[in-house]
């Protein structure tokens, strides 16, 4: 391997084992261990989820209790209102300036999402003592209010996330923002290992249901690689370019569509759209909130009838903001090409929305049967799933990305030093 990759994967380990020794500095003014306790009793509920997109930072209330997921929230928002919103359609279509300015909007609302996010937590803290009645915030003896010092430590730890995160996409392999996530939510594979394992050997798991439970997971995982791989291949061929000297006949090429388009984006948004009221219940002494947070339990059948619901929504609703049929068709007349027995222009785009939506549909259930299955094993059959659908997602999406572009890295790395090793001859014609 070439020495600048292992460069680059050394520089991304030693990136995210940074995040990962963060993980463990806890805010100034809290006791550990006394939230540590308290949220032992909110693992199935809303915080559970965000400490484990956190990855444990959030149990400890560390300074990268935020995460980055402000960033990621801040980043989707921004990218669907550039696709919907003409002032930053226009700034999008400007080029290296435009993406510039969508990235500085992107940074402002991030800084928001981190000020509101990190009031609401610290403000709940601030009232919540740990299981045994002792007082989470210890107090310092500063002229700085903890909220003040707690919410300013939040912020600034989520933003080091970013800048960290974009280091490792800008000098390592894979992306940044992406690998951050993967690595929190992946620092819980052991502690769920060695559950299962405990399970097993203390016999509160049959040996039958834990083979079943291994077999039923290693086939979502098998099933979760081909569906992220699977793609619909359109026919294109072109008619201003021959295939070769002396062949008449047009050469052909294909359009990839993938399956899953919209990726882990609508489950995200539908978890977040719907964790949103028992948020706002931890933090506000509101009975209908109270009320409405029962009602919306991740684990009952309401929460995840509508989560299919808004799953579907957003996977179509993020297909037809970001993928436009219409400029697809254009460029492929623009340069000659053609989908055998359609004709171009507005018959081409009408196919290809048609095709786009019967892919939408299968990519939709897709997303609503792996999102939805970790629940209903765990619920129905008393099988353990310590993943949550969204978080496998994240976990095989961006260790596939994160391969690709490492394999993409060593064939590039190949051919640069068979070009420099190699002398090309210049073909000069002599004429005497």
């Amino acid at each position: 391997m070439d020495s600048s990759i292992v460069n680059r994967i050394f520089f991304t380990i030693l990136a995210l084992a940074v995040y990962r020794v963060g993980v463990h500095v806890s805010v100034p003014g809290v006791d550990p261990s006394a939230v540590a306790s308290l949220f032992s009793g909110h693992k199935g509920g809303v915080l559970g989820i965000f400490d484990t997109f956190s990855g444990g930072a959030l149990a400890q209330f560390s300074v990268f209790a935020l995460g980055i997921m402000p960033y990621i929230s801040a980043s989707i928002i921004m990218q669907l209102l550039s696709a919907s919103v003409p002032t930053l359609e226009a700034l999008k279509k400007e080029g290296a300036s435009g993406r510039k300015k969508i990235s500085q909007y992107s940074k402002i609302l991030t800084l928001i999402l981190c000020i509101v996010q990190g009031y609401g937590l610290t403000t709940w803290l601030s009232s919540s003592s740990g299981a045994s009645g002792e007082s989470v915030v210890i107090g310092l003896n500063s002229l700085i209010p903890f909220k003040i010092l707690a919410i300013t430590t939040l912020t600034a730890g989520s933003f080091f996330l970013m800048w960290v995160g974009e280091q490792i996409t800008e000098k390592g392999i894979g992306n940044g923002s992406s690998l951050i996530i993967f690595t929190g939510i992946a620092s819980s594979v052991p502690r769920g290992v060695m559950s299962f394992y405990e399970l097993l050997v203390n016999g509160e798991l049959a040996l039958a249901l834990g083979i079943v439970a291994l077999l039923i997971f290693t086939a979502v995982l098998i099933g979760v690689v081909l569906m992220e791989t699977a793609q619909r291949r359109l026919p294109i061929q072109y008619s201003q370019r021959t295939a070769g000297p002396g062949v008449g006949n047009t050469p052909s090429s294909h359009l990839p569509l993938k399956i899953n388009f919209s990726g882990v984006i609508p489950p995200i948004f539908a978890s977040s759209l719907l964790l949103f009221p028992s948020t706002l219940a931890q933090f506000m002494d509101s009975s209908v909130l109270k009320n409405l947070q029962d009602s919306l339990n991740p684990t009952g059948v309401i929460y995840n009838i509508l989560f299919v619901i808004l799953i579907v929504f957003f996977s179509f609703f993020y297909m037809e903001v970001v993928f436009n049929p219409n400029e697809v068709a254009e460029n492929l007349k623009k340069y000659g090409g053609f989908v055998p027995g359609v004709r171009s222009g507005k018959a081409t785009a009408d196919y290809i929305k048609k095709v786009m939506f019967r892919i939408g549909v299968v990519g939709a259930a897709y997303l609503s049967i792996i999102s939805v299955m970790p629940v209903v094993l765990m619920q129905t059959f008393n099988i353990p799933f310590y993943f949550g659908g969204t978080s496998l997602l994240i976990l095989v999406g961006v260790a596939l990305d994160t391969a690709q572009q490492i394999q993409t890295a060593m064939m590039s790395s190949k051919y640069d030093s068979v070009l420099k090793g190699g002398k090309i001859r210049s073909r000069r014609v002599e004429f005497r």
